[in-house]
């Protein structure tokens, strides 16, 4: 099988060059990229005025699988992926039963080997149930195909077991993702405390109780050598943390939610459950912050958080709505129209955010056009626009807080080794022949 994209413009985040030039693919790898290739028998696609970039990668998302597929499955989340044009995601551990053993690691992979319509790096999880009182089989877990480790949505409170599971990776040579949160101080919390919270009437989640705990985890890297990530950073103050930490030399890195760049908890002003997420919205210093961070480099992934919930759960009051939202087929719309197209990023650092960066961290071989490499490809329409229309998502989840509004920048073509799996916004599957 042989196919041959023209025309584009290729954003290469190895070479950290945007060049006009074809590229090659043969039997599910990249055979070749340059100028007016040429190549009998190959199936040509069009790529002229798009932007042709590795596969895009998303190193936090929720597929609820086991356990809670009334929400999301491996299924329908990697079909929401492709549609979002994500040739990768890593999953989170915290399903039912948690993901923290070698068999539940083998079984996710498997699932998505026979399911899935994208690569799944599953993350397992540092403790044991992700109760925060013994470390989980970290070894195992790392041997069977573990991409990373994290309690995600539970904070490892006691930091001599989080100090002794960051020795661990070290060794093991994996990631630390860190769910920065102090349950003391957000307990009960349902949205950022602030002047908003107020007039709301509704408990609020300082700033302080994330920030807390970026500190303590970049103290612990510090230490320990350990790879820290910190997931979904949402203030200033963690932004500053953590560009302070990268000027002594620690080994962390961090992600940033296109949640947490766009929107304010003005935006919970109407009581919306679709706006509950955690780490909340912030103020409009924290998202000029995260931008910024974003900009610099201290900031160096864009992750959607993904996290689908039923109609049943979120139609409830403020308070008792669990949180997140949904974010895999809006990820790209939102970066290009909030960030690459008010000049914020340009598009190779939008590119790097979400293929050579998250690669590296999760130490995956991806996010690359070079020769021999699997064929993951995303071709992204600069001058493509929709509104944003939940009830076409391919993924359960409808919980989102942007429908309605209109994005402009969006992938146009997903490619899964060699394989085309979205074509203008419809899964191939689902394509009329």
């Amino acid at each position: 099988m042989k196919l041959l994209i023209k025309g584009g413009l290729v954003v290469d985040p190895v070479a950290g060059n945007v060049l006009k030039k074809d590229i090659l693919v043969v039997d599910g790898k990249i055979a070749g990229t340059g100028k007016n290739i040429s190549q009998s028998g190959a199936k040509i696609i069009d790529a002229a005025g798009r932007l042709v970039a590795p596969g895009l990668i998303d190193m936090h998302v929720h597929l609820r699988e086991p356990g809670f597929e009334a929400k999301e499955t491996v299924y329908t989340g990697t079909r929401a992926a492709a549609r979002g044009g994500f040739t990768s995601v890593a999953c989170m551990p915290n399903t039912n039963p948690v993901i923290d053993n070698a068999a539940l690691i083998k079984s996710v992979i498997n699932i998505a080997l026979t399911g899935g319509l994208v690569h799944v790096c599953p993350v397992g999880a540092i403790t044991r149930g992700s109760k925060g009182e013994e470390l989980a089989e970290m070894g195992d877990m790392a041997e069977a195909g573990a991409a990373a480790f994290s309690d995600d949505g539970m904070p490892v409170m006691d930091s001599g077991l989080m100090r002794k599971a960051m020795q661990y990776a070290r060794m093991l040579g994996v990631t630390i993702i860190s769910h920065s949160e102090e349950k003391s101080l957000s307990a009960g919390g349902c949205m950022h405390e602030g002047y908003i919270s107020t007039i709301l009437g509704l408990k609020g989640i300082p700033a302080c109780a994330e920030e807390v705990m970026v500190a303590r985890d970049i103290l612990l890297a510090e230490e320990t050598g350990c790879r820290v990530h910190i997931a979904h950073v949402s203030t200033a103050g963690s932004v500053r943390l953590l560009k302070e930490a990268k000027a002594r030399g620690v080994r962390v890195s961090a992600e940033a939610a296109p949640h947490h760049f766009t929107l304010t908890d003005e935006a919970v002003m109407g009581f919306d459950t679709f706006t509950k997420v955690n780490p909340p919205l912030r103020t409009g210093d924290d998202v000029a912050a995260v931008r910024q961070g974003l900009a610099d480099g201290t900031i160096d992934v864009i992750a959607t958080d993904h996290a689908p919930h039923t109609a049943e759960e979120k139609d409830v009051e403020y308070e008792r709505a669990p949180f997140g939202i949904v974010g895999l087929e809006t990820a790209v719309g939102l970066v290009w129209t909030e960030l690459v197209n008010t000049g914020v990023l340009t598009p190779l650092q939008a590119v790097t955010c979400m293929t050579l960066n998250p690669a590296r961290i999760l130490g995956i071989a991806k996010g690359t056009l070079e020769t021999g490499a699997d064929a993951d490809i995303t071709i992204i329409d600069p001058e493509l626009a929709e509104a944003v229309d939940p009830a076409m998502f391919a993924s359960k989840g409808r919980n989102t807080p942007f429908a309605g509004r209109m994005l402009k920048g969006l992938p146009w073509l997903t490619m899964v080794s060699g394989r085309i799996v979205m074509r203008g916004g419809i899964l191939e599957e689902n394509q009329v022949q």
